[in-house]
């Protein structure tokens, strides 16, 4: 009896070898799960935001910086009140970094969306600023008028501007005819644009300071953009020869028009003409003339009301109409002024923008670079110097 028992033992022991090929329950080796049972799935990307959600507005000039671990980013989407805010991604794709100035007093919304199709949004606001920068004027640029080719844009803010290169780098001038220039910074509060030779002329140019979100100075941003077309006419140059007596016009090259001048009598000097680049700086029909630091009853005291006088320094330089016919073309007689027959003045006063380039040359007083708009007087690369932007 014992055999077939035995026997059965050993059947049974087969039985269960055979059957190990199949899918076992558990791991003959640790107990665990074994065979073909799924793998688990990857964790899906970590997108962070900031600035985040719920927290105090922040300042316009924070970056807004989104980033995916395990992950890469598909699109990110910034906006407020219907614009986009530009920004750039690493070569990865893990990190989104705003590249331009947030709007003061806004909301933003933060849309964000992964290549596996992960979305996460946000929102935040930016704060008001204590202290609002903006443009108070341009100059020269009276709408509709055209100027030479000599211009300047001179910026005047209505802040005193400490972080000056921060300002200076939302500033753009954008010319149909372009040509190199710097920024130059004349006090905390003004900044000069010169080109490196004159303006190419018959063309326009558009001034744009990018300020809304800019910083400029402790608790100063720009609160909106601004823009202005400023208008380049004909190359008008005259050319002052004090020693000939004699001013010459040229428009865009040719010879328009040649006048006999007398200029300054040269006897001190306060009483002679500046040579250098000067630019006519504007007009009056008539001026009224005083002289400077001199009262009623001194020796050389004028009070004077003069016909078609055009400004060309801050020391009381113009080029006006004088009927004295008799020194004009023979001799310098005038207080410093270049005065002309009275046609040919009123001629020139018409023809005349600002911005125009007015040379003279034939005296012993050079023309100061700040007196007037007397900026040619610098040489370029001394005017790039006073820009707060270093390369």
């Amino acid at each position: 009896m014992r055999t077939p028992l035995a026997g059965l033992t050993l059947a049974t022991a087969m039985l269960v070898t055979s059957c190990s090929s199949g899918s076992p329950t558990t791991d003959p080796a640790d107990g665990s799960p074994g065979g073909s049972a799924a793998p688990s799935t990857p964790a899906g990307p970590v997108i962070k935001i900031s600035p985040a959600e719920g927290g105090a507005p922040v300042r316009p000039d924070r970056k807004v910086v989104v980033t995916a671990s395990n992950g890469a980013l598909e699109q990110v989407t910034v906006e407020s009140g219907g614009q986009r805010l530009e920004g750039d991604y690493d070569a990865r794709r893990t990190r989104w970094v705003s590249t331009m100035p947030l709007k003061s007093s806004s909301a933003y919304t933060v849309s964000v969306r992964a290549v596996d199709g992960t979305t996460v949004s946000s929102s935040f606001r930016t704060l008001k600023p204590k202290v609002e920068l903006a443009v108070a004027d341009v100059t020269p640029a009276i709408k509709g008028e055209k100027v030479g080719v000599g211009a300047p844009i001179i910026v005047t803010f209505n802040q005193r501007i400490t972080h000056k290169a921060t300002v200076e780098k939302a500033l753009e001038i954008e010319a149909e005819k372009p040509a190199p220039g710097a920024w130059r910074w004349i006090n905390d509060s003004t900044v000069i644009y010169r080109t490196a030779k004159f303006w190419r002329a018959h063309q326009k140019v558009t001034f744009t300071a990018r300020l809304n979100g800019v910083r400029g100075g402790k608790d100063m941003y720009g609160v909106k953009d601004f823009t202005k077309v400023i208008r380049i006419g004909a190359a008008q140059i005259a050319t002052v020869d004090a020693r000939r007596h004699r001013m010459v016009v040229r428009r865009d090259g040719k010879v328009v028009q040649t006048m006999l001048i007398s200029a300054g009598k040269g006897d001190t000097r306060e009483y002679t003409t500046t040579s250098g680049v000067h630019l006519a700086m504007g007009k009056a029909n008539p001026e009224r003339m005083i002289s400077p630091g001199r009262e009623k009853g001194d020796p050389g005291y004028y009070d004077l009301m003069i016909n078609h006088a055009v400004r060309f320094s801050n020391s009381g330089e113009y080029v006006h109409a004088l009927n004295n016919v008799w020194a004009q073309g023979r001799q310098n007689v005038s207080h410093g002024c270049v005065n002309a027959r009275p046609d040919q003045a009123r001629w020139f006063y018409d023809q005349v923008q600002r911005g125009d380039v007015i040379t003279v040359t034939g005296t012993s007083r050079p023309l100061e670079w700040n007196n007037g708009w007397g900026f040619w007087q610098m040489p370029f690369k001394e005017w790039r110097k006073g820009s707060a932007v270093k390369s």
